[in-house]
């Protein structure tokens, strides 16, 4: 039910993990195993889990802002280092040139210059483009200030 949330708050270089599909006893059992703090919408998982946040809204703005309320020593900025998808760290990468390109990878644009990443866990592939941009403008109206 969060989903959106975790990858924006990869964005900003949180380690975070996704439960998907997973039955409450195991998002408590891990949740506190790890030490991790649990975000949920649903009232009675965060009950038996001390210390997580039960959101009210549906909409990825208002949750990121009761986040920051809720956790005000976040670090609110822009890094881009964590896979979206899987959380794993991002390596800065550069693909053979005899080799296969990767789909849609702007391979002028990699040769010029511009820093492609890979993530070495599911093996998808990010660099800065236009949607860069645009997440930064989304967060910035989110949170009410610009966001690096």
């Amino acid at each position: 039910m969060l989903g959106r949330l975790a990858r924006y708050l990869r964005f900003f270089g949180h380690d975070t993990s996704y439960a998907r599909g997973w039955e409450d006893a195991r998002i408590a059992d891990e949740a506190l195993r790890e030490g991790r703090t649990l975000l949920t919408r649903d009232r009675q998982l965060a009950s038996r889990v001390p210390g997580a946040l039960c959101l009210r809204s549906q909409e990825i703005g208002e949750q990121l802002r009761e986040v920051r309320a809720a956790f005000p020593g976040f670090a609110y900025r822009l890094t881009f280092d964590r896979c979206p998808e899987c959380n794993a760290s991002l390596q800065r990468w550069r693909p053979s040139p005899d080799g296969p390109w990767p789909p849609d990878v702007p391979r002028g644009r990699v040769e010029a210059g511009l820093p492609l990443y890979r993530c070495p866990s599911c093996g998808r592939c990010y660099w800065e483009g236009s949607h860069a941009d645009r997440i930064r403008e989304r967060v910035a109206q989110w949170l009410g200030e610009p966001i690096g």
